[in-house]
């Protein structure tokens, strides 16, 4: 035998005993979808089953005995842990964040199995050792100063899991286990907090163990849930202090709906309510925020929890009042974001889903993270709590507003008054765009997260992921300016003014250079953005404006020039989208430039630049630029109407600029 062959068995025996081989697919498929009741995902609740088994066999493909921790493969980086001393915090991330996935599994299976392995024994056994002082996942008590820490999260999540199925585990356990984990658990949640979010990881754990007849510290647990209401902003969004993002709906408006069904109802009823009023609102905007096959938008830090944000949308079936909601809409997003990554061939590496949007993209990956967070997407499946005739899981497939309402060659608009939040979709693409706050200084944002391209993009649209910023001043969908350091920095300071006649309207400045300043004005278009912008600073400025960029699929990525009516259009194409970008006024050149290890789609891409070296001007057209921002899909010819939307400029006495739009009543920017 030759020893290549030798060693390739030895590597596939070797892979075997770590958990995983590799004849084993990283790929969800769905067997026998249901295309009459599901006729755009073919997936029913036995899929999501499915699907979530396939999570969850992928995490005990690494478990062998009941000793095992759920620990994974480190993804190189800025993930934890960089020393030893953070590696029980990494297990509890992995027990806590799987159970996620295995607590509604095993609330109607227990006697689960997975690789040999019965998972509630599993369970269990893993929690044991959390309170056992010689057990090298033990946790340490919370110190009687000490504040809050990762520790205080997982056992939220751990204890949210235990109420929701406390037969399969907790009652098993015995009582002195009981005892000393309701010790530990509660030296953390009867504590201090962070002012987001995290003070549902108090909550679950003051309402578990008040549940199972401990005396817990009750006025706390009121003041949390009495701070928790706070953050509320209207229009389904609460604030994270301060960003609005995914956590609204994988955090507040779960927590708050989760807790109220389980908890809140019947010992605090005033104040579930209050919760479960504000999750009513979501349905009237958050469906908006994902395309028209169901894809999410890349968008804010954690996002490779990636398909947690789905989970509003089955738990609409616990309201009592269901007339008003198109669940088979509801449903339809649902199964298509669970697809979007599931069925991506990037998604996981070793049987465990990346850290990244599809594939490992380190500038989307925060500090706080390990390997084993991503499984806090597992929240997702809190959806199979929601019984099999409701109408979340009974109602047909349908595209809601997309086929109902959006009619092609027009764009919608949906602004949020109290988040200041515009989402905008595009029948013609069939793409959905979100834009929000960022207001975050770098030399303030010590967990480099709030100022980065995660929150400081002009926009975000669910066929366009984010594409971070090069060191040569490479940018999709922002400016970068140089600064006085003469490197390329991006603008991240944005205060919203106002939403009005179709125009989103912000200021934003320099951090580093208060002097120089913008006012903005983004007016969305049935095919793309048409940006108006003001320089308003009082020296020179050089800088750039990026287009959304594209990642390079199968082949290279074509790039084309067309004059058409006086201007250049400038057009990429990468076989699935188009991207063109035509400076209208105020640029002095437009440059395609390829990228490498910038997109989260691919190692190659290319966006498209615009470029301005400004000398200080007194008058006012050299100050405003004027950029289309245009898409579509690969094989479709453009005309000559769709690169020339505009039909005329005017600039006002008051500083005002009249634009003329083909086919549109005239738009007055009016900064």
């Amino acid at each position: 035998m030759k020893l290549s062959k030798i060693l390739g068995f030895l590597l596939l025996a070797l892979g075997n005993l770590v958990g995983f081989s590799q004849t084993t697919t990283d790929v969800f498929k769905i067997d026998n979808p249901d295309y009459n009741l599901s006729p755009y995902t073919g997936m029913t609740k036995q899929h999501w089953k499915d699907a979530a088994l396939f999570l969850l066999e992928g995490a005990f493909s690494y478990i062998q005995t009941l000793d095992d921790p759920m620990k994974f493969p480190k993804q190189p980086g800025k993930s934890y842990p960089h020393n030893e001393g953070r590696v029980p915090t990494e297990k509890l991330e992995g027990l806590c964040r799987t159970l996620f996935v295995a607590a509604p599994l095993l609330k109607d299976h227990p006697d689960l199995k997975i690789n040999n392995i019965n998972v509630a024994d599993y369970y269990r056994h893993q929690i044991t050792k959390l309170t056992q002082p010689d057990s090298e996942s033990y946790i340490i008590p919370r110190t009687k100063n000490g504040g809050p820490s990762q520790n205080l999260v997982e056992f939220g999540a751990l204890a949210l899991s235990m109420l929701i199925s406390p037969d399969v585990l907790w009652e098993p356990l015995p009582q002195e286990t009981k005892d000393n984990l309701a010790s530990i658990m509660l030296s953390y949640g009867d504590g201090p907090t962070v002012d987001s979010n995290w003070k549902f990881f108090n909550i679950f754990v003051l309402s578990f163990f008040k549940e199972q007849g401990y005396e817990v510290n009750e006025k706390l647990l009121v003041e949390y849930l009495e701070k928790s209401l706070t953050h509320y902003r209207g229009q389904g969004w609460y604030n994270d202090s301060p960003a609005y993002d995914y956590y609204s709906m994988w955090a507040f408006q779960m927590y708050g709906m989760i807790w109220s069904e389980y908890v809140g109802k019947q010992h605090y009823p005033e104040i579930a309510s209050k919760f479960i009023e504000n999750f009513k609102d979501l349905k009237y905007n958050y469906p908006y925020l994902f395309s028209e096959d169901g894809k999410m938008i890349m968008y804010g830090r954690s996002i490779s929890y990636r398909i947690g944000a789905i989970i509003p949308f089955p738990l609409m079936g616990l309201l009592e009042d269901k007339e008003d909601i198109n669940f088979g809409w509801m449903r339809r997003i649902s199964s298509g974001v669970i697809k979007q990554f599931f069925t991506h061939p990037d998604f996981m590496k070793d049987r465990v889903p990346t850290l990244g949007f599809y594939g490992a993209f380190e500038p989307a990956v925060q500090n706080y993270s390990c390997r084993g967070s991503v499984y806090w997407m597992g929240k997702a499946f809190l959806g199979l709590l929601i019984p099999d005739d409701n109408p979340f899981w009974t109602a047909t497939e349908n595209n809601g507003a997309w086929d109902e309402t959006f009619k092609k060659d027009e764009v919608y608009n949906k602004f949020q008054e109290a988040s200041e939040i515009l989402i905008t979709d595009y029948p013609n693409s069939g793409a959905s765009e979100i834009r929000a706050w960022c207001h975050e200084k770098v030399k303030d944002d010590w967990q480099k997260f709030r100022s980065t391209e995660n929150y400081n993009r002009l926009s975000y649209n669910s066929a366009f992921p984010w594409q971070a910023d090069g060191e040569h001043g490479e940018v999709a969908m922002n400016y970068v300016i140089k600064n006085k350091n003469n490197d390329w920095e991006a603008f991240r300071l944005y205060n919203f003014k106002k939403f009005e006649d179709g125009v989103y309207y912000r200021d934003v400045v320099l951090e580093t250079d208060e002097n120089i300043k913008f006012s903005l004005a983004d007016i969305p278009l049935t095919n793309g953005i048409l940006r108006v912008d003001r320089n308003i600073s009082d020296k020179p400025v050089a800088m750039r404006l990026g287009h959304y960029a594209l990642p390079q699929l199968e082949s290279e990525i074509i790039v084309k020039k067309k004059k058409v009516k006086g201007y250049e259009a400038t057009i990429i194409d990468n076989g699935s989208y188009q991207l063109a970008m035509i400076p209208i006024m105020g640029w002095d050149k437009t440059e395609v430039i390829e990228t490498k290890d910038l997109h989260p789609e691919s190692e190659c891409s290319k966006v498209i630049n615009v470029e301005k070296n400004e000398s200080v001007s007194n008058t006012l057209k050299s100050k405003i630029y004027i950029t289309l921002m245009l898409w579509k899909k690969s094989g479709h010819k453009w005309t000559t109407n769709q690169l020339t939307p505009i039909k005329n400029i005017k600039l006002l006495d008051d500083g005002g600029i009249d634009i003329e739009i083909k086919g549109s009543e005239t738009k007055t920017v009016n900064y």
